[in-house]
This record gives C-alpha cells, structure tokens and sequence, in this order.
C-alpha cells in the first residue's frame, strides 16, 4: 500500500509539475504533450492524485505518521523530479525497475 501510495505522490508531482511555465520540458511521451496543452484539467488530475495519496498515507499510518510520511515524501519526490528531469534521467524503463524493487522488498519484510 505504501508503495502504491508513492507511486501516486510521484504521478501527482510530475502532472502538476508539467504545468509549470518555468520548467525545462521534455515530451518523451504522448501524455506529456497533452498535460501541457490542458494545464487546468492538469492541474485538477493532479491535486486529486495528491489528495487520494494523502487518503492512502491516512489509511495505512495514524494520522500524525500518516500526514508526517506524506509531506516527506511529497519533498523528496518533488526535490528530485525537480532535479532529475532536465537531466533527462527519468524515464519509464528505471521507473518500473524501481517500483518492482520497492514493492518486492514491501512484501518481503510485511
């Protein structure tokens, strides 16, 4: 569920960073040229993407752990989306790499 819920912090991110003005952008991909095009509706994906991860965070920790691990996470993946994008580092093939990895290693130790 946690990996589920971090999954979910890094999609919002990225949607509603593509809609920023200010970024260096890319279009790998075809949705990425749509997200740039409608920034509101966006936007409004991206805020529900965030606010269904913070539900997930509540679901699974208390609500202090819960609110806690969702605003550092939501830093974290910001920080590095923010870093790692115009780099062109992110890509989909290391993203499923690592989610696979995660989600091993979540079962594993639960």
């Amino acid at each position: 569920m946690i990996t589920i819920a971090s999954l979910i912090v890094f999609l919002a991110f990225y949607t509603l960073y593509y809609t920023s003005k200010r970024a260096v952008l890319s279009y790998d991909l075809g949705f990425e040229k749509w997200m740039q095009k409608n920034p509101k509706q966006t936007k409004i994906i991206g805020l529900i993407l965030l606010l269904s991860a913070y539900m997930m965070w509540l679901f699974t920790q208390s609500l202090g752990c819960g609110t806690l691990m969702f605003f550092i996470q939501l830093m974290t993946v910001g920080s590095l989306i923010i870093i790692l994008t115009p780099l062109k580092k992110i890509n989909s093939k290391l993203l499923l790499v690592l989610l696979v990895f995660i989600a091993v290693t979540e079962f594993y130790y639960n």
